[in-house]
Parts: C-alpha cells; structure tokens; sequence
C-alpha cells in the first residue's frame, strides 16, 4: 500500500515466489506486472471510490487470517489516502472534504493522519486488530519527519499514541470544524467515550507484529551527499527534519548557503547543502504547484542578492509535488531576470496565488520525472562553487565566478 506498492510488490514476488498465497497491491499509478498479487490503483491525495472499494478488499484478507498465517505488510507513503476506510457514520465524499480542506490550510502530515486515525477502520493499529491472531510483519518507507511508524500511512498496524480530543483539537485548529459534520460529531463522540479509542501501545493486536523501517529520508539525502562529493562538492547536510511553511523556509536555506559564500561558514565553496524532510504550503489562491515548488519560487529574490552564482532544486522523491505534475522546481540567481525578460510577474505575486508551477513552467524551470516507484519524503539541493568574502578589514572577493561550474539550469526531465 502506497506509492510504492507495486514496486515493492514486484520485489516481495521476487524474493518470496510461491510462498505468497495470497495478495493485493494499492498504488496511486500505472502498475508494473505481477504474478500473484491483484493490483488496484486509487485516488492520491484526496480518496476516492477506487480506494474506497480497495479498501474493503484489504479488509476481507485481513479477517480471514489464522494464527499459522502471516500477514507481510509493505508500506509506504500515500497509503492514508489511498485506503479509506470511514466508519460506518462518515461518507466518504465528506472524509474526502475534510482532508482536501486541511491540506489547503497548511495541515502538517502529523496532524492530518492524527484526524485520519479517528476516522477510519484501518488506520491507528486498525489492520492489526483485524489481522489478528496472525503474525503480521510490516517493511515501511517513510515519507514523515521522524519516521514515527504510527505517523507513516497514518500507521495501519502500529499503535496510536493520539486521542479524539487531539484530533478535534486540529480540526478547531486548522478552521475545519464545519467542514464535514458527521466528522465531527464523531469525533466529539470519542471525546465523550461513546466511541471506542484506537489501539494504544501495549494492546493485544500488537503481540504478533513485528514492524521495520527499511527506507527513510535519511537514506536518500547520505545518498546525495555521496554523489555530490563524487563530483568534487563539499556536502553538508544541514537537516532531515525540515518542517514549516515553505515559503518561509526557502529564504532560510538561501541565507545559510549565502554564508558559505560570504565567510566559508559552515562550509567553504564549491558546497552543496542538503535538506530533507517536508514541508507544507497554505493555499492562498487558486494557482497550481506544490511545496516542492515554492520553495524553489521563494528562492528567486534571495539567489538574486547572493554575491556569486547559486542554484536551489527541490523536489518530492515520489515525483508528484501537490496539485501539478512536475516532482518539483529549480531557481538560480538568474531566474528574477528572466522571468522579467518574459514579462512575468515578481516571484512574490505568484506566491501570493499559490501559483509556484505557474512561475516555474515559463522558465523551464520544473523539475518532471513522472512518479517515481518510491516516496521518502522531500529532498533539497543548493549548490555554489562561488567566491569567498571575507568580511575583515581590507579583504574582499578572493573566489571566482562558479558559471562555469554549475552552469544555469533550465528543464530537468529524468
């Protein structure tokens, strides 16, 4: 389950063979052949009927389960939405609602998948209660900040240490109490204990799981670090644990590699910072694009000041950023002036639209690789071979000029 489920379906075929007596792979895009796994493709990032109908599929293998049986769970990132499974008291149109509305109002995946928990009968350890009492093994991806298990795919056979109230206290939060009614009522209905809670740590439908990280952020960003020395850059990875709005988080980023040219802090160019993690974006208009994507149109007025060349990628390592098609975005110093030369608007008036891809696209600038069979979150670049400044007395550029070095990125399709 998730946007990597059927490759790492193809891989479990691979490995285990005949073993598999059973099974059904749920992924967000065109599927790669299996042999003896049924495949199901469902609706990313709002739910829908596909996913609705998958999920019920899950269901019925799930109970049908004995104790010699085991129950491999591979998970990965999108599975929260790609396997909704309401309580019997909430439609999914209205589940489907909520979760578009407290995307838009810059919900962090934390908070979201805390909301999804409450309502669903497979998310917070719900898979696990049904499986019972069969050996349940889990191999996750993590696409969240922490690799938090119950977080990851809102955490279908991990213990769920959120409550009710937090969740309606997310709700209120986030200005979505309306949204959905019978959400909420349900909600407010666990808060009084007229509805059961999800599985906490410690209860009996966990005896028998076993559950692993094999793949994270982390791996992902050492990996770039490895390639970027292979190129004769000096990486440094400033963050696996990037959060925050992420026009507010570019210029953050920006400055610090404006440092490195500036006074060799924390490290002395050609550098390449690295971050991963992911942040979120509240809607502001009705533009297109993603986080992925503004961060790198935030970038644009920060690169222009830097005192050497400097480009900013970013992308989502599933390859699908937000409402668009691209994985992400690319900006230099020289992006504010071409867009003027094309007669664009400022950076800033796009991103008061929530218009990142409508930026980007002119410029060439988007980064698109299709999905990518794999989701560990989101992955930042930013890159210099510029000169050094020193700011002593009497001192000033004694670097070079990095165009040659990095040259100006323009469409990035792989």
């Amino acid at each position: 389950m998730g946007k990597a489920a059927f490759t790492m379906a193809a891989a479990a075929e691979a490995v285990l063979g005949e073993s598999i007596a059973e099974g059904i792979a749920v992924g967000a895009s065109a599927p790669g052949r299996l042999r003896r796994l049924q495949t199901r493709i469902a609706g990313h990032p709002v739910p829908d009927a596909r996913g609705l109908a998958a999920a019920e599929e899950v269901e019925r293998l799930a109970e049908g389960l004995g104790r010699d049986d085991v129950l491999l769970v591979l998970i990965s990132g999108g599975a929260s939405a790609l396997l909704p499974a309401p309580v019997p008291s909430i439609p999914l149109a209205e589940k489907a609602a909520l979760t578009s509305a407290l995307m838009r109002a810059g919900a962090s995946i934390h908070e979201l998948n805390t909301v999804r928990k409450h309502l669903s009968r497979l998310k917070g350890g719900g898979l696990a209660r049904l499986a019972a009492p069969a050996q349940v093994v889990a191999l996750v991806l993590s696409d969240v900040v922490g690799d938090d298990l119950g977080t990851i795919a809102s955490g279908p056979v991990s213990p769920d240490p959120t409550t009710y109230q937090q969740a309606l206290a997310v709700l209120a939060a986030r200005r979505a109490l309306g949204v959905a009614p019978a959400a909420t009522r349900h909600l407010e209905a666990g808060t009084r204990g007229a509805v059961a809670e999800t599985p906490k740590p410690g209860a009996p439908a966990f005896r028998r799981v076993v559950a692993e990280v094999i793949g994270s952020n982390g791996v992902s960003v050492a990996a770039a670090a490895r390639e970027a020395r292979r190129v004769g850059l000096r990486p440094l990875v400033l963050t696996t644990t990037l959060e925050g709005e992420a026009r507010e988080v570019s210029p953050a980023l920006v400055s610090v590699l404006r440092e490195c040219m500036e006074s060799g802090r924390p490290a002395r160019p050609p550098v390449c910072l690295l971050a991963g993690g992911e942040t979120t974006v509240t809607v502001r208009g009705d533009g297109r694009g993603g986080r992925n994507q503004e961060i790198a149109v935030a970038a644009v007025e920060p690169l222009a000041r830097c005192p050497a060349d400097a480009v900013l990628a970013s992308l989502a390592t599933d390859g699908i950023d937000g409402a668009s098609d691209a994985a992400g975005g690319v900006a230099d110093g020289r992006s504010a002036a071409r867009a003027r030369a094309l007669g664009l608007a400022p950076a800033a008036a796009f991103l008061a639209k929530s218009d990142s891809s409508g930026f980007l696209a002119p410029l060439g600038d988007l980064i698109v690789t299709g999905p990518t069979g794999t989701n560990v979150a989101d992955l930042t670049v930013l890159v210099t071979g510029g000169a050094v400044v020193s700011r002593g007395v009497g001192r000033g550029y004694t670097g070079r000029n990095s165009q040659a070095q990095l040259g100006t990125p323009r469409r990035l399709v792989g």
